[in-house]
This record gives C-alpha cells, sequence and structure tokens, in this order.
C-alpha cells in the first residue's frame, strides 16, 4: 500500500518473454551491452528451456529520412507536418496514406534484408520498390501541372480518342477521353527558343499530341509580360492515333494533354525529402529540415481522375505516380512517387 513498484526493463524484458515463450526476441544494437543480464536473468529464475535468445541488429536508416520517433514527434508538436500520417512521414500511417503499396514495402525490406553493422540505405532504393509496383499495376492518365492553352485553329467539333489504360497489364484495358479542338499543354513542352534537337513544341515545329493528332505551332500570344498565353496550332487530320492511313507528317515528340472543355481544377501535392542532407551530422535537428519538403501547385486533369475512388493510384504521364484525395472538398493529386529522371521529358 505504501510503495509503488515496477519492474525494470532489463528485469521485465526477459521474464515476459520466458513465461511467453518467445523464441527469439530482436533488439536494436543498443541493447547489445544488456544481452549478458538477459541470459542471468532467464537462467537463474528456473525457466524450463529452450529459453529466449535476444538477438540485436541495425536499425533501419534511410537517407534524408528522419527515422527518430523523438524527432518525428517534435515535427507533429511544432507543425512543421500535419501529423503521423502526413505523406512526408516514414510511418506506416504516412507511407499508407502517400499511397505506397504493402507490396513495395515488403519488396524494400527483403532486398534490404538485416545487418548487424550500421548503414544508410538510399531512399532512391526504396523509390524503386515503389515505382516498380506502380508501374505494373497502376492506370495512366494525363494531368498538366503547369498549363498552357493550345488552341488548333482548323479543328471544329469535338470527338473521342481511345487511350490505353495500362500497357504493362496483359488486359489493361482501353478508355475514351473527349477531344474539343483547345488543350491545354504543359509550359515546360513549350519553348519560344528552342536549344538544339529540342524534341518538344516551338514555332513551326510539330509536336504528337498523346492518342489524338500531330500538331504545328503557327503563332503564339504573348501576354503584357511576355509569357506564352495561347498557342495556336494547325492539325494533321491523317496523323490520328491508331489510324492505318500513311502520313508524310512526323513528330520527335509525344506530350500529354488534358481538353480545356472537359479537363478539372486540381490541386497537385509534390513531396520532397524531411531532411537536407543524407547523412547524420551532429547538428540541430531544425537545421536540417527542409521547408520545402511539400510544393502545392495548381493545374488541369483529365475528369477520369475527379471521378475515380479516393486513394486510387495513377501513372501521371511524364509527370509521376499520383493518387487521388479529396481534402476539405479540394481534388487533390498527392504525389507517391516521381518517374525516373530518363522518363520526365
Amino acid at each position: 500500500d505504501k510503495w509503488c513498484i515496477y519492474p525494470m526493463y532489463d528485469f521485465a524484458h526477459p521474464v515476459s518473454d520466458a513465461i511467453e515463450g518467445i523464441t527469439h526476441s530482436l533488439c536494436s544494437l543498443e541493447f547489445e551491452n544488456h544481452r549478458p543480464l538477459y541470459n542471468w536473468f532467464v537462467e537463474k529464475a528456473g525457466f524450463e528451456k529452450p529459453l529466449p535468445r535476444q538477438i540485436e541488429f541495425a536499425r533501419l536508416n534511410i537517407s534524408n529520412m528522419l527515422m527518430s520517433k523523438r524527432y518525428l514527434k517534435k515535427l507533429v508538436d511544432e507543425g512543421v507536418v500535419r501529423g503521423w500520417d502526413d505523406p512526408r512521414m516514414p510511418t506506416v500511417a504516412g507511407l499508407r496514406n502517400r499511397g505506397v503499396p504493402p507490396e513495395a514495402l515488403k519488396k524494400f525490406c527483403s532486398d534490404v534484408g538485416v545487418a548487424k553493422a550500421y548503414s544508410v540505405v538510399s531512399q532512391a532504393q526504396l523509390d524503386s520498390c515503389i515505382r516498380d509496383n506502380l508501374n505494373v499495376n497502376a492506370e495512366r492518365a494525363m494531368a498538366v501541372i503547369n498549363p498552357v492553352k493550345l488552341t488548333i485553329t482548323n479543328y471544329n467539333g469535338e470527338e473521342t480518342v481511345t487511350f490505353d489504360k495500362n500497357p504493362m497489364a496483359e488486359d489493361g484495358g482501353k478508355r475514351d477521353i473527349k477531344f474539343s479542338g483547345t488543350v491545354y499543354i504543359d509550359k515546360d513542352d513549350f519553348a519560344l527558343n528552342p536549344p538544339p534537337k529540342y524534341k518538344r513544341l516551338f514555332k513551326g515545329g510539330t509536336v504528337r499530341l498523346k492518342s489524338a493528332y500531330i500538331v504545328r505551332c503557327d503563332n503564339v500570344v504573348l501576354d503584357e509580360n511576355g509569357e506564352v498565353k495561347e498557342i495556336l496550332c494547325t492539325y494533321f487530320p491523317e496523323t490520328r492515333s491508331g489510324s492505318d492511313k500513311p502520313s508524310e507528317i512526323k513528330a520527335k515528340g509525344v506530350i500529354q494533354w488534358v481538353d480545356a472543355k472537359y479537363g478539372v481544377d486540381a490541386e497537385f501535392r509534390q513531396y520532397r525529402p524531411l531532411l537536407t542532407d543524407e547523412q547524420y551530422p551532429d547538428q540541430d535537428y531544425a537545421e536540417r529540415i527542409n521547408k520545402d519538403s511539400e510544393i502545392i501547385l495548381h493545374g488541369k486533369a483529365e475528369p477520369c481522375l475527379f471521378e475515380s475512388e479516393d486513394g486510387k493510384p495513377f501513372q501521371l504521364l511524364r509527370t509521376g505516380y499520383y493518387k487521388k484525395c479529396m481534402d476539405n472538398g479540394v481534388f487533390v493529386l498527392s504525389e507517391i512517387v516521381s518517374l525516373k529522371d530518363s522518363f520526365n521529358k
């Protein structure tokens, strides 16, 4: 009645393992010097053999990731992130909210294995496992993060074009996309002064609109700041994707687009590592926090993305892997992982 006594960890740990029939108790390396005491307790307490064993392993450290629960709690408490399930957090809830497939995490853990020595695993290895999974399983769609209007001056009416939902799947299927002759393309896919061997659109140049037609830029409308406001193009009817008719018109580049009449406004959330450095130097973690770990942009997306169920992953062509979610009524496309650099353009 007078004393409130709790057993020490070094006593409770081995005794509870022995009582519960634990065969192997896995601990991180800092408990290595506790093992003699662990063994002494289970041997002296008179438990029947086989006795439990303590085995130590190195913590999993991933470059640019903050893995300490103490520091992660500070990020939550100080409002650096939205909570424990923020997509930037290396927690199970955070990875789930980001849209990381469980199979990709299992593959990553299998590839990394268990080590006794301290090491840092590159985040690129985790990203690669996520990317490989989504490349096979995610449907394709088109979105434009930095939109500029492209008007086809010799096109009237509207039609549907056929789009491959997932060319990596055995039966990926197809779907129809509305095409009305006025579309949005990404500003990065047009150049007023193109460099040599530029494969996208410029004045006098041609490019193929994915699953649609080849267009040629005839003129450009600039705003008062000299920025491109609208691109005026001619299309070539004989170049329709999937057509059996041969055409002498060729284009080296293929770009994504969103129809101006049917596209929907979307908020794009892109994520960068929480830490600005890859290693763990002896400095205050606050000095290493990446203040630009979340980038919010506004663009255009296909209506099929808006109509899909929450959490569904997509490969946005030439952009990255994103999942659809609604946040207080706002249509959000949240980045899961980027495309490989070689596929960016």
